[in-house]
């Protein structure tokens, strides 16, 4: 019989000002979905809008296989090199301890990132358990009024992420118009069925559409999706040169922004 990763929750501007923003209906927001649907591209591409529109926002890379810190920007860029490791191996977690872990660019004052350096991988720090992930997600609501949450795919043994979703406002979860991509995702859901998991706060995406592609459907097997991201060879060519952040400007990406903006309208209402 597989056994569950130990410690599994599963069985078989500034740090200082980042709250002067209203509370809205949604301040956490989760992405997830299968392997290559554009979980880390979506986050990016959503915690970039935000911070273009002066709204502070803090995103989460919670991938320790994959740390993903490092492909979405130069680093000359970042202000400073610190790790989630270091948060997620305290005994306990508070606003200090996570202001002093954060990742600031020094072109998007509004933007801060925390996640896995370069070489950093699950064995790097101590074991950490659900009750420390879901203090990290509590505590990231203290310090700023939104918080995108790049989550793993394998839920199973990536703890950060389940609790993640399940501690969410809402979530996004993205699919790609293949089927590989919707019978991952189908494998992986009924781990969550005897958690807290509510369907109702989820918008379901399918992502990265290309043009010899039918995304309507993907909708016969998933049911009504909220969003349609169509694919951008501009966007493709800033992630592999390692800059998911970088300006979108050519005409093939006009469709993705504005889908991006669709999704910040609906979700965080700005």
């Amino acid at each position: 019989m597989l056994n569950f990763m130990k410690g599994s929750i599963f069985s078989r501007k500034q740090l200082e000002s980042m709250q002067e923003e209203p509370e809205q209906d949604v301040q956490v927001l989760a992405v997830w979905g299968s392997p290559g649907s554009g979980k880390t591209t979506v986050s990016v591409r959503l915690a970039r809008y935000l911070a273009d529109h002066k709204h502070n926002v803090v995103l989460l890379l919670c991938d320790m296989t994959t740390p993903m810190l490092p492909c979405i920007c130069p680093p000359a860029e970042l202000e400073c090199e610190r790790s989630l490791g270091s948060i997620l191996a305290a005994t306990h977690i508070n606003d200090t301890l996570i202001k002093q872990n954060c990742v600031t660019h020094k072109k998007l004052s509004y933007l801060t990132m925390i996640g896995m350096l370069k070489g950093e991988n699950v064995f790097t720090y101590p074991p950490y358990t659900q009750k420390l992930a879901a203090e990290l997600i509590d505590h990231l609501r203290d310090v700023a009024p939104y918080i995108i949450i790049d989550c793993g795919s394998s839920i199973a043994n990536d703890i950060l992420s389940a609790v993640s979703l399940l501690e969410a406002d809402t979530v996004l979860r993205l699919v790609n118009c293949d089927l590989k991509s919707i019978s991952y995702l189908s494998s992986q859901l009924p781990l969550l069925k005897d958690q807290k998991w509510d369907a109702d706060k989820q918008y379901k995406v399918a992502s990265n559409i290309k043009s010899n592609q039918a995304g309507e459907h993907i909708e016969q097997v998933l049911g009504s999706v909220s969003f349609k991201l169509p694919h951008s060879d501009e966007l493709e060519n800033l992630a592999l040169a390692g800059n998911t952040l970088g300006e979108l400007a050519l005409k093939d990406s006009r469709s993705f922004r504005t889908e991006i903006a669709k999704i910040s309208k609906e979700v965080f209402g700005v």
